[in-house]
């Protein structure tokens, strides 16, 4: 048996670097790359597979497409339109290849506000020496509490170095019935307004869907600890960003670490730019080495599951968009 892959267009060298691995490494497999969108709606009439992001009208000239390997973890609104979700084409991801990295980047955002480096950070652009009472501004994480929304692959690695660190976590989870390690306690969305004003850090690792979009308001602020920290390195419409500024403007949460933002990039009057409390890096939480390695294996992975018609990796549930 033999299947026909489609990589859309437009077309970047890892593509191309993409496409010779695959053909190199399983056999029965032809990667075609169109350079343009007529070439590939002409090659789409008889592909069994597809990488890239799809229009309605490519959809519907890919009469007998049966998989369809989406270009990113959680691709941008849109990206799973109406048609799409209807028609039996299985939608893989490349969720899982930024476990690493980003758990990390919740860690750094954790231990800085842990030792109160944001209010050190902007001092050392003044040129100021000011050190704050020795039992003040710290807060310590054998003591404190980490609510992590969203607790797959990302959340569960940054579960794990939470508990390293003493902390206790919760999680809220859409599907995860099982705890993983460095999870405590875990309950379904319909329990995570009980569970805000529990935590010290509140940690979003959700992906933006019909539920999830706004899911951070100023009714969810109202609910956490004064004195606790919102991190968001999910996806940025999650998050009410001008309710988030008023909170911590108005102290009704201590302070907020973002890599995603509900506009990008953030807009340069935006005034969480120079608040007190608020540590940005400019969606960068998932950037490391060996992603492009990574991404190649789980398409080789799934061109050998779907030649064997095994299940393939990362199916996500269209209706969802994970």
């Amino acid at each position: 048996m033999a299947i026909k892959l489609v990589m859309v267009p437009p077309q970047r060298p890892q593509t191309h670097t993409w496409a010779a691995r695959i053909m190199d490494t399983v056999s029965g497999v032809n990667v075609v790359l169109p350079e343009s969108e007529a070439e590939a709606k002409r090659e789409l009439r008889d592909a069994d597979a597809a990488f890239g992001t799809l229009s309605p009208e490519l959809l519907k000239a890919a009469g007998k497409l049966r998989w369809l390997q989406a270009p990113a973890a959680a691709p941008a609104a849109g990206y799973y339109f109406k048609e799409l979700v209807e028609h039996p084409v299985v939608v893989t991801n490349f969720r899982e290849i930024y476990n690493d990295h980003i758990s990390t980047h919740i860690m750094a955002f954790v231990l800085a506000f842990a030792r109160d480096l944001h209010t050190y950070f902007p001092q050392q652009t003044r040129r100021q020496w000011r050190q704050a009472r020795e039992d003040t501004g710290i807060i310590h994480l054998p003591e404190a509490t980490a609510l992590i929304i969203g607790v797959g692959g990302i959340g569960g690695e940054a579960a794990r170095h939470c508990a390293h660190f003493g902390m206790k976590v919760i999680g809220v989870d859409a599907r995860r019935k099982d705890r993983p390690e460095g999870v405590a306690e875990l309950y379904g969305p319909d329990q995570l307004d009980r569970q805000l004003p529990r935590a010290d850090f509140v940690i979003m690792t959700i992906p933006h869907t019909p539920k999830t979009e706004g899911l951070m308001n100023a009714s969810k602020f109202r609910l956490m600890k004064k004195s606790a920290f919102l991190i968001n390195i999910g996806r940025g419409m999650t998050v009410k960003l001008d309710d988030l500024a008023d909170a911590v403007r108005k102290g009704v949460i201590a302070g907020a670490g973002l890599d995603v933002y509900e506009i990008e990039p953030l807009p340069a009057e935006h005034p969480l730019w120079t608040m007190p409390g608020v540590l940005l890096t400019p969606h960068t939480a998932g950037f490391g080495p060996y992603l492009n390695e990574r991404r190649a294996d789980i398409l080789v992975e799934n061109c050998r599951r779907f030649l064997q018609n095994k299940p393939l990796r990362n199916v996500v549930d269209k209706a969802n968009w994970f």
